[in-house]
C-alpha cells in the first residue's frame, strides 16, 4: 500500500515546482486537484482557478502577495490534478478545454502530482510515480475504491474516544454512545467496522451509526461480558488482527498506533494509524526511496552538518559493534 499524506503532497510539490516552466495560472481539477493547485500556486506565487472558473475567465482572488495582474490573459496555464490513475478525470478536463475554443496564444499544459506507471503518458508533467495500490490522506475516508474494502475502528476514528468518566461500562457510557458527535462520516459504505466495544452495546451502536448516516457492511464487536474482562484480557489488537485476517479487506484504519503496529505485525498487511498519520507495512521500496530523498534534501540544505551527523552515527555504530 503506497500512502501519501498532505505533508508529503506539499513536500513533493515544493520539490517539483522549480522544475516547471514559467506559469501564469494554475487550474485545479475539482476537487482534489484544487488542494494540489492551491499548494503549487502558493509556491509559485501565481493566480489559481478551478476548471469552471478558467473556462469562464475567472481566477480566484490572489491576495496582496501576488504582484501580477490577475485579470490579464494568461499565456501559459497548468491544468492540475492531484493524481492520475486511469486518466478519466484528466481526459474529461482535456475535452472541456478543447471544446472551449481558447485563444490560440494560450498554451495549456496538463499535469498531476502523482501518476501511475500507465498514467505518465496522459499528462505533460508530473512530480512522482505512485504505484497501485495507493491511498492519500485527503481522500482516504471517502475513496470509493478504499472505504468499501477496509476495516474501520470506531472509537477514535468515527467518533472520539470516551473520557475515563464516560467509560464506566454503565449509564454514562450508554449516554456517550448516544450523544457523541461523529469525527468523520465516510461518503462510501465501510466494508467492516471492527471495534473493541462490547457486544452488549450493539443496539446503541447501530442506532448511532444509523442516526449519523454511516453505512457499513458488517459491524463486528468484542463478545465479552464486561469492561473488566476486556481490560484483563487486553487483546484488542489481537482481536482486530484476527478479523482483518478473515475478511477480504485491503486496509485496516486504526485509531491507536500501538494497536495499529500489532495488527500489522500479526497480519503482515497494511494498517493506517490515525494517531501517527501513516500506513504501516507500506511498500518497502517506496519507504526506502522516500527516505533516501529526505536524506538528499538534508544534505543539500546543509552539507557540512549532514556529514558531521553521519560521521557521528558511524562512529557510534562502530563502537557498539566493536568486540
Amino acid at each position: 500500500m503506497n500512502y501519501r499524506s498532505v505533508a508529503d503532497l506539499n513536500d513533493d510539490i515544493k520539490r517539483w515546482a522549480p522544475t516547471l516552466p514559467e506559469l501564469d495560472l494554475v487550474v485545479g481539477v475539482p476537487r482534489s486537484g484544487l488542494l494540489a493547485g492551491t499548494i503549487l500556486a502558493l509556491h509559485r506565487n501565481v493566480p489559481l482557478a478551478d476548471l469552471d472558473g478558467f473556462l469562464e475567465s475567472r481566477a480566484f482572488a490572489t491576495g496582496e502577495r501576488f504582484e501580477g495582474d490577475a485579470d490579464a490573459q494568461p499565456e501559459r496555464v497548468l491544468i492540475l490534478d492531484d493524481s492520475v490513475l486511469t486518466g478519466s478525470a484528466m481526459t474529461a478536463a482535456r475535452e472541456r478545454v478543447a471544446a472551449a475554443s481558447l485563444p490560440k496564444d494560450v498554451e495549456v499544459l496538463f499535469g498531476a502530482v502523482y501518476v501511475s506507471p500507465e498514467g505518465r503518458d496522459l499528462v505533460d508533467t508530473y512530480a512522482d510515480v505512485v504505484r497501485f495500490p495507493r491511498v492519500f490522506e485527503w481522500n482516504l475516508m471517502h475513496h470509493p475504491g478504499v472505504v468499501p474494502k477496509s476495516c474501520f475502528d470506531l472509537d477514535g476514528v468515527l467518533c472520539r474516544d470516551p473520557t475515563p468518566r464516560e467509560n464506566d461500562d454503565g449509564e454514562r457510557y450508554r449516554e456517550f454512545i448516544a450523544t457523541v458527535d461523529p469525527l468523520v462520516v465516510p461518503s462510501k459504505p465501510i466494508g467492516w467496522i471492527v471495534t473493541a466495544r462490547l457486544e452488549k452495546y450493539r443496539a446503541e451502536t447501530e442506532a448511532w451509526l444509523a442516526r449519523h448516516g454511516i453505512e457499513y457492511g458488517e459491524l463486528i464487536m468484542l463478545d465479552l461480558p464486561d469492561k473488566e474482562t476486556r481490560l484483563r484480557q487486553g487483546n484488542h489488537g489481537e482481536f482486530k488482527a484476527r478479523v482483518y485476517g478473515e475478511v477480504d479487506a485491503t486496509l485496516f484504519v486504526e485509531s491507536d498506533h500501538e494497536q495499529a503496529m500489532e495488527i500489522a505485525q500479526l497480519t503482515d498487511r497494511p494498517v493506517y494509524s490515525v494517531e501517527y498519520n501513516q500506513v504501516i507495512r507500506q511498500d518497502r521500496l517506496t519507504v526506502a526511496r522516500r527516505e533516501s530523498q529526505h536524506h538528499l534534501r538534508r544534505f543539500r540544505a546543509n552539507p557540512l552538518g549532514f556529514v558531521r551527523r553521519a560521521s557521528a552515527y558511524l562512529v557510534s555504530q562502530a563502537g557498539r559493534l566493536a568486540p
